[in-house]
């Protein structure tokens, strides 16, 4: 767990207030699914499936945090934002109807957010001072598994039963391909990160 800050020191104001704006975000727009599927532009996406799995995700963090880890380290605040982001951006991105009026918008979700759920992992879970290659293999670990979840909750949920199932072989590879992309370049990112020294104190 040392990838966190183990000081008790403050999160910037900033950070705090996009994680909760971001909770409280994804809450109504779940709600507002719930309410007016057809607002959502989630008919047949799994809408009631998002309505359990997202909350339980975005809260996942802080109930861990509160439960095993409050007496070992602050708040992790950035981890737990990203989290946070993967599940409001593919809600806000449906509400929105990005998903059928933007041709690449999918396409970048799969490689975005792989990616920050693999950070929020090496974040909360590695040591600074690991190799690039153990970050890399941890990060792969988790959001190659990861990726393959999704593909498999996504055709069990509304892929199977669609009319275009028949594509649905060229898709799945296609984002599984850009969810691992995404996972690499966000594992080789925080490596980068932390062998930057600290400003002014020469700390890596």
């Amino acid at each position: 767990m040392s990838g966190v800050l183990t000081a008790r020191q403050s999160a910037p104001s900033a950070l705090r207030v996009a994680n909760v704006g971001g909770k409280a975000g994804l809450l109504l727009l779940l709600l507002l699914a719930m309410v007016h599927p057809e607002s959502g532009h989630m008919q047949d996406k799994a809408a009631g499936l998002r309505a359990v799995g997202y909350p339980l995700l975005s809260f996942a963090v802080p109930v861990l945090w509160w439960t095993l880890w409050k007496e070992r380290f602050a708040f992790p605040w950035m981890a737990d934002l990203l989290v946070t982001v993967t599940c409001f951006t593919d809600v806000l991105g449906n509400r929105m109807d990005l998903y059928d009026s933007v041709v690449w918008f999918d396409d970048w979700m799969h490689f975005m957010n792989t990616g920050l759920l693999a950070t929020a992992v090496l974040l909360l879970t590695m040591d600074r001072r690991a190799s690039r290659l153990r970050v890399l293999e941890r990060g792969l670990a988790f959001g190659g598994t990861a990726a393959i979840a999704w593909e498999l909750a996504e055709y069990a949920a509304f892929i199977s039963a669609s009319t275009d199932k028949r594509f649905a072989y060229e898709d799945t590879l296609g984002d599984l391909g850009l969810g691992l992309l995404g996972v690499v370049v966000a594992s080789l990112a925080v490596h980068a990160v932390w062998r930057t020294p600290t400003p002014g104190t020469g700390v890596r």
